[in-house]
């Protein structure tokens, strides 16, 4: 620790703390414009200067840092007029366009300027114009480079932070200018952080444009829904009317960044196929009715099919009160544990148990910050971007040690130590021959049962054939802490059990070698954790807690005071099952849309036309919801309020923005509903009321309090370490294939289907897309933006083809966004990845043809 002293001040800190950071923390303010916490310093600005006795002249208080027995003042005449100087500099060339500036209001320049900035300027010359017109660099971002004033904050944010290098500057001194390449963001990730960053009215929002002043606006700070890292972002509104999205440097696991989909795409909740009404169906149409009506007629319908099977699906995007009061209506109205919150695979929760006994609930900035990160499977550039941003600081200012083990290059392969590529569904053989290799490193540690149980006396797995394990294992060993990120795309494979078993026995050894391992999940739904966490599972309680347990089982059942069934459900792969085999009585979807979803499009509409009853609730009218015999329109994002349980454990308040629209009801209101309608009523059913019920039956939850849930949320408790298991014989080694395997996943643009309601991505969103590796593409003689067709057993669609130099041989990528292309008809259940054929569309009567096969013509 060191002393300094700040304007009388006195205070210790860590060495290496600037004077600006210690001036924070007493409490004194230092005018910055080119400094933000989350990048180095830069010192261009130079409105940071202090005086600090012992030196001659002002020293940039951004970059200097403190040594002990310091003494600064920061108020003097000399830093007064040299302030003021640097901002008359500043005005000198700065357009003076307040009026119809979109900064107005909420402009640091304003705001320095009336702080520290002089009574006139001594500057007569006519201002320097670049451009007499703004330019609009992308479909997001519009710039007027006269109010520039050289900060670099958007260069630097976009290159540092992002990755995406699509900002840069041209000529020197007062003619520098901040463009993008040849005046567009080709490359650009439309995240909008540059014009978050923006301490003027440079850089702007084209959507955002000319709609509103800050003072116009009702604000309300709320969570992202689109994937689970959880950034908070802060919703503007006028008169209901949704208007902006920004974020605050201060709060949350994102701080001052987001995403294009967190920025722009949350105006999909002005969808125009929103449900207005409830529906019922009539001479096989669906027919519009009242509240009323419906609940009549659910009424008669649902004493119809009493005597036999029910079932749910819930979908991982709403809060955790409707998670939770969800799988509490199924198990004690209907009298079932038949509940899933996925509609894309099923858990096999035998293997993922033991994984999420090991989830470590901590800020993901303090899990990364460790030797060693492990990424396995998936992308993180697309999937979870904010997260990727933290990935590649740790990996450029902190130097952990970034390791990679995907199927898919990501951006942040350039930034990792070791990146290995896997074969499409090879994730749990490599995991495999890395868990041998490391076996042997553990050498005495382990008896020679478990070295059989791994198969490492037979020389352990051989992996893919490379040294990528090898690789992998040295790096792991080297480290003396270790964290494993684990992407949702092991869930999807037919390998996910054989996948998860692996990680088990990777977290196992790990431990035995000291590594202190750390676990998190990148979960690309707002809420997938939180709905494990609600207990929306088929094999498991509240909690994740075994349904097997008599006496959980029986303290659950004396606080909901109805008995729970002892026997494990069928999860969504069951459920279809029983719903083709005829012994589904009635089905409950709630924001759920399996048949654009679920793995095998053509099994699932089987199934879901052979439901005595299906019910969906939901805020659009989605394809499965044309199906439906009862459709309930129910409050969306904004519309409700509530908490997430992000991928960190944290728990953070969805706050309301809006009211229901139309005759929307929240979801909570529609479950009292059809428990009504089921002869019974559900105790609890506002959000405050749930969340203590949950807070005193999840031992993850206990202590959390409603009003606790501060800005930055709070976060749940990780259990007891487990103690060690058994480990898992490695999975038979799969032949490679010498065909191509698709396999499927978010783009950046997209995240799920609901984003594809959203106006701004689209506009930014790239047409629906087939990525195929360079050399693959010139073995088959295609090249980039040929339209080709993709044809498995099952179907064909026809898309743009998209090149990628880093993909492997044999990988084919279409993105699951695009409900255009009904991807999920080329799947067959329980074949993940897909084998399919990838040829160019020699003429529009084939394009036409796939097409018909697309629709189920």
């Amino acid at each position: 620790m060191v002393s300094v002293t700040i304007n009388g001040q006195t205070l210790d800190v860590d060495a290496g703390t600037t004077v600006l950071q210690a001036a924070q923390g007493l409490g004194i303010e230092i005018p910055t414009f080119c400094y933000l916490k989350r990048l180095p310093p830069l010192a261009s600005c130079r409105m940071c200067l202090v005086e600090i006795e012992g030196l001659r002249r002002l020293q940039p208080s951004c970059a200097t840092a403190v040594t002990d027995g310091m003494v600064v003042r920061t108020d003097t005449p000399l830093i007064d007029e040299t302030r003021s100087s640097m901002l008359d500099m500043l005005l000198a060339n700065h357009p003076l366009d307040c009026p119809i500036c979109d900064k107005g209001g909420e402009c640091e320049l304003q705001d320095m300027v009336m702080a520290y900035g002089p009574g006139k300027s001594r500057f007569r010359d006519p201002k320097r114009v670049f451009h007499s017109r703004d330019i609009r660099l992308s479909p997001v971002v519009i710039m007027n480079v006269n109010r520039c004033i050289q900060c670099q904050r958007c260069v630097r944010m976009c290159e540092e932070v992002v990755g995406a290098v699509a900002l840069g500057t041209v000529e020197k001194g007062m003619d520098t200018a901040v463009t993008g390449f040849e005046g567009s963001l080709a490359s650009c990730d439309q995240c909008g952080n540059c014009i978050e960053v923006c301490p003027v009215g440079a850089l702007m929002s084209f959507p955002y444009r000319y709609k509103a002043r800050p003072w116009d606006l009702a604000e309300t700070d709320t969570v992202c829904p689109h994937c689970g890292t959880g950034c908070q972002v802060t919703v503007g509104a006028r008169k209901g009317e949704f208007m902006r999205v920004r974020s605050k440097e201060e709060h949350g696991v994102n701080r001052e960044t987001l995403c294009v989909r967190g920025r722009f795409g949350l105006d999909f909740i002005e969808g125009h196929d929103r449900i207005k009404r409830p529906m019922i169906r009539r001479d096989g149409v669906l027919v519009p009715v009242s509240w009323d009506e419906a609940g009549a007629y659910l009424r008669r319908r649902l004493a119809a099919v009493e005597n036999k099977a029910a079932g749910g699906i819930v979908s991982p995007r709403l809060p955790n009160e409707v998670l939770y009061q969800f799988q509490k209506l199924m198990r004690t109205v209907f009298g079932t544990n038949n509940i899933d919150c996925s509609s894309r695979w099923s858990t096999p929760f035998d293997a993922l148990g033991p994984v999420m006994a090991n989830y470590t609930r901590a800020p993901l900035k303090e899990v990364i910050g460790v030797d060693r990160v492990l990424v396995i499977g998936g992308n993180v550039t697309e999937e979870n971007p904010v997260t990727e941003y933290l990935l590649r600081d740790a990996a450029r200012r902190r130097r952990t040690g970034l390791l990679m083990l995907t199927t898919r290059p990501s951006r942040l392969d350039a930034d990792a130590d070791v990146v290995v590529r896997v074969a499409p569904g090879g994730e749990a053989a490599s995991l495999a021959a890395v868990v041998a290799r490391l076996a042997v490193a553990a050498g005495e540690k382990l008896t020679v049962d478990a070295l059989d149980e791994m198969g490492v006396t037979n020389g352990g797995p051989a992996g893919n054939g490379s040294d990528g394990p090898d690789r992998l294992a040295a790096a792991l060993n080297e480290g003396s802490t270790v964290t494993v990120l684990v992407s949702v795309d092991l869930l999807r494979s037919s390998e996910a059990r054989a996948s998860l078993l692996q990680l088990s026995n990777l977290l196992q050894l790990l431990r035995l070698l000291g590594k202190a391992p750390a676990l998190q999940i990148l979960f690309d739904r707002g809420n997938q954790l939180g709905a494990w966490d609600m207990g929306v599972a088929a094999g498991a309680l509240p909690g994740l807690q075994a349904i097997a347990d008599d006496t959980v089982r029986a303290a659950l059942a004396r606080n909901l005071a109805a008995e729970i069934r002892h026997e494990p459900g069928a999860d969504l792969d069951g459920m279809l099952d029983l719903c083709a085999a005829g012994q589904m009585g009635v089905l409950y979807l709630v924001g759920a849309d399996p048949l654009i979803a679920y793995p095998d499009r053509e099994f699932v509409a089987r199934a879901l036309g052979a439901v005595d009853l299906l019910i969906v609730q939901d805020s659009f009218l989605t394809e499965t919801a044309g199906l439906a015999e009862v459709v309930l329109p129910a409050a969306g994002y904004g519309e409700e309020a509530g908490s997430f349980t992000n991928n960190e454990g944290r728990v953070q308040q969805v706050r309301k923005f809006r009211e229901p629209v139309f005759e929307a009801r929240g979801n909570l209101a529609i479950f009292d509903l059809v428990a009504a309608s089921r002869g019974q009523t559900l105790q609890h059913s506002t959000q405050v009321e749930i969340f203590e019920e949950i807070a005193r039956l999840i031992p993850a939850y206990q202590a959390l309090t409603w009003a606790g849930l501060g800005a930055d949320g709070a976060f749940t408790k990780a259990g007891p370490t487990p103690p060690a298991g058994a480990f898992r014989a490695p999975p038979p080694v799969l032949q490679a294939s010498d065909g191509l395997m698709l396999v499927t996943g978010n783009c950046l643009f997209h995240n799920g289907y609901l984003s594809e309601r959203s106006e701004v991505l689209n506009t930014v969103a790239n047409d629906p897309y087939v990525a195929l590796s360079a050399e693959n593409a010139a073995q088959l003689g295609l090249s980039d933006g040929d339209q080709v067709v993709v044809r498995s057993t099952r179907g064909a669609l026809t898309a743009r083809l998209k090149v990628e130099k880093a993909f492997p041989k044999g990988l084919v990528f279409v993105p699951e966004n695009y409900r255009s292309l009904r991807l999920n008809s080329l799947m067959r259940r329980g074949e993940y990845p897909c084998p399919v054929e990838v040829q160019k569309a020699q003429a529009a009567h084939e394009i036409d043809a796939s097409a018909r096969i697309w629709r189920g013509a």
